[in-house]
């Protein structure tokens, strides 16, 4: 029932490549889950899983969209039109005499996304389409040189005939970006205007996109991979954002939507940087986390999230999350701002072949998608996927499908594993089966122990949270051994990405590179020069996020901005990022305050002993974050009762298979749990949404926040 004295305020949508969630929060915090199959009509699936999740409410979308405050999007479909390169046709300008080296590319995106052994051989090394073609490149005679000066001055002649010639031959954007434009824009903006004059000559309507206006930093293939995604993906998937929004609006809606932003905040679909939300699903899961952490005072936490089709991880240390300010994302260098993750193609959805020279069993990289396997009713898929063998060994209910709205086809699952993985490799059904878990399972284990060793930690440092739609399936299974100090589960796992747009500020974040070195022998003159560009930088980031807020109708004063700025030892080749103490600079003194600030935050992070402050200080870059706090989902306290689960609670049995007999499991409703209920393996938890996988040998508890608590026994 719609309850006006508690309105639904915010929702959170977390568009997959095989389910699509959505999560909604009323004024008191309380909060929902829907589910729907993803489509390729976005906007439906959204409504779907609107439709899903408030009939737990017993109400709908026409009655409560006009109540909500707010909506944020997060999903893939712009990340899959990257990697399956159908994105805009789009012209680039570059700097003559390197028409070549966007196709050229970093040497390193030859290898992205290859496990080690592969990158081994060179004939495995590839190098994928690139974004713009070279028949739709053109070079402009002009020179920046690596301090900013003008060598050469531009040509606007060529860049008028350049930008003629793409329009003509099919372009549908236009990208400009020149060598060391950050350090000196005025070639690249000349450039720029001379192609919207162009196109207004020519009657053409395309988008000009000058990569200084957008991504002001160094590092050209970077900067220009991430100027083309505007172009390329940015602006196809805006017309879809602005096709959900519309839809919306149609059932009473009175907002406009927002993204989740790699950068951990939310933005407007208007927003000019649109490129930021490439990975927004995954990001949203680790934004919840810390959001869940911060209500439950645990500082370390080890996020995973298995999805249909990847399994993503993520820590967050004494409650901060890293950031990579030059991150990949599809096999590009980019210059976007981005939540450390760790991403492997693994998923529920997973294919799973026999791979011909080893004749061992491989997984992935691609995926069913949201057919799920051999077993989807309406066929199409003839590959197995990890979803066949949940079903072949009784971790999944066939029956209970999405709520049971589709029959899935168990039989020809079976036909499938037998004939795909059982037969070649001499195996029965349940154990080619199991086999296949084993290996997700190990795969898993082995990527989240090694994320966490990397970076100079052990798993007993961290509570692992497992979310995801196949995270409760899983979770026992890749974190068995790690000895992590708590695995916890969220009860709402299935929708956590979701729950964490819900959690996420509106925020804007831009960025430009500095160069700013200061050692001992630096004169106080030397510090003040130091201190007024990095303020002046700021003041120019600060308009461009106050202009993005404006669009959003947010006046200067609802805004709380945040400076910051990256800085490493001099001679290092990598920096950190931190939040400035002061909120603007201007005397030379207050630049001890932020090397201080980096000296600490440096300790924290690697060891005291591994400063070096004798090399002197360098600012690499510098942040700034505007943001609009939002309303916030309250975590649930219920009372615990007893530690037996209720009759109605228990909804039979099921055989299910596991270390290599078939055991009889006990089954449970998930929603009819009540807290300080504890279920010892063999043991299905199931809930539309999801199942939560109990084996031999572990138990769970339900505590009062709604959260499950796997324990090995």
């Amino acid at each position: 029932m719609n309850d006006l004295t508690n309105p639904v305020e915010v929702m959170g949508i977390d568009a997959g490549g095989t389910m699509t969630d959505t999560f909604f929060v009323r004024a008191d915090g309380t909060f929902v889950v829907g589910k729907a199959q993803s489509d390729a009509d976005e906007a439906k699936a959204v409504l779907d899983s609107s439709v899903d999740a408030l009939a737990h409410w017993s109400t709908t979308v026409e009655e409560v969209y006009p109540q909500m405050v707010t909506c944020v999007f997060s999903g893939t479909a712009m990340l899959n039109r990257v990697v399956g390169r159908k994105g805009l046709r789009t012209g680039l300008i570059v700097s003559k005499g390197f028409e070549d080296f966007h196709r050229m590319g970093r040497a390193i995106q030859c290898y992205l996304g290859y496990a080690f052994e592969d990158r081994l051989h060179l004939n495995t090394h590839r190098y994928d389409e690139p974004l713009a073609h070279i028949h739709d490149t053109r070079g402009v005679t002009e020179r920046i040189d690596s301090k900013g000066g003008v060598v050469i001055p531009v040509r606007l002649h060529e860049a008028r005939e350049a930008a003629r010639e793409l329009i003509e031959q099919g372009c549908k954007a236009i990208v400009v970006s020149f060598l060391s434009s950050y350090l000196n824009p005025t070639h690249e903006r000349a450039v720029r205007d001379v192609v919207e004059e162009v196109k207004k000559e020519m009657g053409s309507n395309i988008p000009v996109f000058a990569s200084v206006d957008y991504y002001p930093v160094r590092k050209e293939t970077h900067r220009t991979n991430t100027t083309l995604l505007e172009a390329y993906a940015a602006e196809p998937s805006r017309a879809i954002l602005s096709d959900l929004s519309n839809r919306m609006k149609e059932n009473g809606a009175k907002f406009d939507v927002r993204v989740m932003a790699s950068h951990g905040g939310t933005i407007g679909w208007k927003a000019k940087e649109l490129a930021r939300s490439l990975v927004s699903g995954p990001i949203g899961g680790v934004i919840g986390a810390k959001y869940l952490a911060e209500q439950l005072n645990i500082e370390n936490i080890a996020c995973s999230d298995i999805g249909g089709t990847s399994f993503d991880m993520a820590l967050i240390v004494k409650s901060k999350f890293s950031m990579h300010q030059d991150g990949d994302m599809a096999r590009l260098v980019l210059s976007l701002p981005l939540v450390a993750m760790d991403s492997i193609g693994a998923g529920a959805g997973s294919f799973v072949r026999i791979d011909p020279y080893s004749n061992s069993i491989k997984l992935g990289p691609d995926s069913a998608g949201y057919r799920v396997g051999t077993c989807w009713p309406e066929g199409g898929i003839d590959t197995v996927s990890v979803t066949d063998c949940h079903i072949i060994l009784g971790y999944l209910n066939p029956d209970n499908f999405l709520g049971g709205i589709l029959e899935l086809d168990v039989p020809r699952a079976k036909q499938c594993v037998q004939d795909q993985i059982a037969t070649p490799l001499g195996l029965s059904l349940e154990d080619a089966a199991a086999g296949v878990i084993e290996l997700l399972d190990l795969s898993l284990r082995q990527h989240l122990r090694a994320m966490i060793s990397a970076k100079g930690y052990a798993p007993s440092d961290f509570v692992c949270f497992s979310y995801g739609g196949g995270g409760p399936v899983h979770a026992y299974g890749y974190t068995k051994g790690l000895g992590f100090k708590e695995t916890i589960i969220p009860a709402w796992a299935a929708g956590f990405s979701a729950f964490g747009c819900a959690t996420a500020d509106f925020e804007y974040r831009y960025d430009m590179s500095t160069d700013i070195g200061i050692t001992d022998e630096s004169s106080e003159q030397d510090k003040q020069d130091a201190i007024d560009t990095l303020q002046k930088a700021w003041d120019e980031l600060t308009a461009k996020v106050l202009e993005e807020f404006k669009i959003n109708g947010f006046s200067p004063d609802q805004v709380t901005l945040t400076p910051g700025y990256r800085m490493q030892y001099l001679g290092q080749l990598n920096d950190l990022e931190m939040d400035s103490p002061l909120k603007k600079v201007s005397k030379a003194a207050e630049w001890d305050n932020l090397v201080e600030t980096f000296d600490e935050t440096y300790a924290r992070v690697y060891a005291d002993a591994a400063r070096s402050p004798e090399l002197g200080f360098g600012i690499t870059g510098a942040i700034l974050r505007g943001s609009v706090e939002t309303k916030k989902p309250a975590i649930p306290h219920e009372a615990e009762g007893d530690a037996t689960p209720a009759a109605n609670a228990v909804i039979g049995e099921r055989p299910f298979y596991y270390e290599g007999q078939w055991v009889t499991a006990s089954l449970y409703h998930m929603e009819s749990l009540v807290p300080g209920n504890r279920v010892t393996g063999p043991a299905v938890i199931e809930s539309d949404a999801t199942t939560y996988v109990v084996p031999t040998g572990f138990e769970t508890w339900l505590d009062g926040h709604r959260l499950f608590h796997l324990i090995e026994v």
